[in-house]
């Protein structure tokens, strides 16, 4: 390519190296025609994810792909083995080229409602899952897209929810499911004892100002190709009450293994004190004609130096803690600012994100997985925590939070390093809704640290910026 370059690994939770996050704050970006080697460990994880580029908006013109990690061969994954897993990623397509979209948010306009729906990158009617009678197949769903929530289904044929970024959930059968930029799920899907048929699948926007779809086709042996029936009917493109009643009904399969043998419940996320309440509130400020996003009032700066080098080289002008504030204020101005929250490994957080706005926010933590512990409509407050669910909360990487509405959630902060917290709708990240959480230790030289608690500095690390070794 002729420009910079950086892949990011959406959900997947890489083991005491945010060296190898991809996202801008973490690495440099890889200069054009040059190529760079990412190596590292995946944390205690499986499940479904996806990767995709993370710079410039180069995500809307594809790049991405499906993640995979599988159950080690001690832990028996909690459903019978499907004959084959497929991977499906879905999300929101627009025709103009990701230069020209960056373009226009960098003069201020405004992006228009997407083109189309796509299913692993094809256009209507192009996507094809060859099924065999009477088996069971497993599909592993991703939202790719920039912006858009999107509801899955199949005509006539039902969807058993198992998975959600690495969390076996107790199983429900469901019409449909709403998947939110950025989620993961897994399905299992048993094929009907039929030869000669076709059926419609079919990925359609939410809250949008008017519905698009994404065709994909379901064909079994002998089929003639495009299906006679009807496409299959969701949930209202615009009823919220769908979504929210469905979000609420995922839980975590506490009987069951993951990563390893012991249950998942084995983990008592509600008998952990909190170290540390965040309320982080999205909103808008305006520079001149232009429209930023901010959290808690302040729209992220990236400086020229990732903030990852700036902290291992003690680089001191590059980012300071304090610059966005724990909870939203309104007596203060929005502003832009470089922000960074110190926390300490091993702490536990209590995040609330507050969404005053009219449209769905979606957020995601790399490096992490965490407790999705309530959601609500109103203005969140203490006493909100007395509805929480203490016991039996998914365990994932990203969340939606309604319009008007919180979501909270539980983190423990055990993978040291520089990570992203960010919107996952791409427009809102890039015009600045985003921050980093820096986990360190007690070790205040970069030298000191252990290759236990962090992997040190890659012998392939890019340099850019302030960062020069010495």
């Amino acid at each position: 390519m002729t420009v910079p370059f950086l892949m990011t690994w959406n959900g997947v939770q890489l083991r005491r190296t945010s060296w190898q996050d991809g996202v801008e704050g973490t690495n440099c970006p890889i200069p054009p025609g040059k190529n760079w080697t990412y190596s590292f460990q995946v944390k205690d994880q499986i499940g479904s994810f996806f990767y995709y580029p993370s710079l410039l908006l180069q995500k809307s013109a594809g790049g991405y792909g499906a993640i995979r990690i599988n159950n080690p061969f001690d832990v028996p994954i909690p459903f019978p083995q499907p004959f084959e897993d497929f991977d499906l990623l879905i999300g929101d397509w627009y025709n103009a080229d990701y230069q020209d979209l960056r373009t226009s948010l960098d003069n201020g306009e405004i992006l228009p409602s997407p083109d189309g729906i796509l299913i692993n990158g094809l256009p209507p009617y192009q996507a094809v899952l060859d099924f065999e009678p009477g088996v069971t197949y497993r599909l592993r769903i991703s939202n790719v897209g920039l912006r858009t929530s999107l509801n899955f289904r199949i005509y006539d044929h039902m969807l058993l929810l198992v998975e959600t970024e690495g969390s076996y959930t107790v199983k429900q059968y469901l019409d449909s499911l709403d998947i939110h930029v950025g989620q993961s799920y897994s399905v299992l899907v048993t094929a009907k004892n039929v030869s000669g048929e076709s059926y419609y699948m079919v990925a359609s926007s939410r809250f949008t100002d008017f519905e698009l779809f994404g065709i994909g086709i379901i064909r079994y042996p002998d089929s003639a190709g495009v299906p006679d029936g009807p496409l299959p009917v969701g949930p209202f493109f615009r009823d919220y009450q769908f979504s929210v009643d469905q979000a609420r009904s995922i839980r975590w399969d506490l009987s069951v293994g993951a990563a390893r043998p012991n249950p998942q419940g084995s983990y008592h996320y509600g008998s952990i004190n909190v170290t540390r309440t965040l309320v982080l509130e999205n909103g808008v400020m305006f520079n001149g004609n232009k429209k930023a996003f901010t959290i808690n009032g302040v729209s992220f700066l990236q400086p020229d130096t990732p903030l990852k080098l700036a902290d291992y080289f003690q680089i001191s002008d590059v980012f300071s803690p304090g610059v966005i504030p724990d909870i939203p204020n309104s007596n203060y101005p929005p502003v832009f600012g470089t922000s960074v929250i110190y926390a300490n490994q091993r702490d536990f957080y209590h995040i609330v994100f507050q969404n005053p706005a009219e449209f769905l926010q979606s957020w995601h933590l790399d490096g992490y997985n965490f407790f999705v512990v309530g959601m609500d409509a109103g203005m969140w407050d203490e006493s909100k925590i007395a509805t929480y669910n203490m016991i039996d909360a998914v365990s994932r990487s990203t969340v939606q939070v309604y319009p008007f509405s919180w979501t909270s959630i539980l983190v423990m902060l055990d993978n040291r390093g520089m990570w992203n917290l960010r919107s996952q709708d791409a427009v809102n990240s890039y015009l600045g809704q985003q921050l980093y959480i820096r986990v360190e230790g007690p070790e205040k030289d970069p030298s000191e640290i252990s290759a236990r608690d962090e992997s040190p500095i890659p012998q392939n690390a890019l340099l850019c910026g302030k960062a020069v070794y010495p």
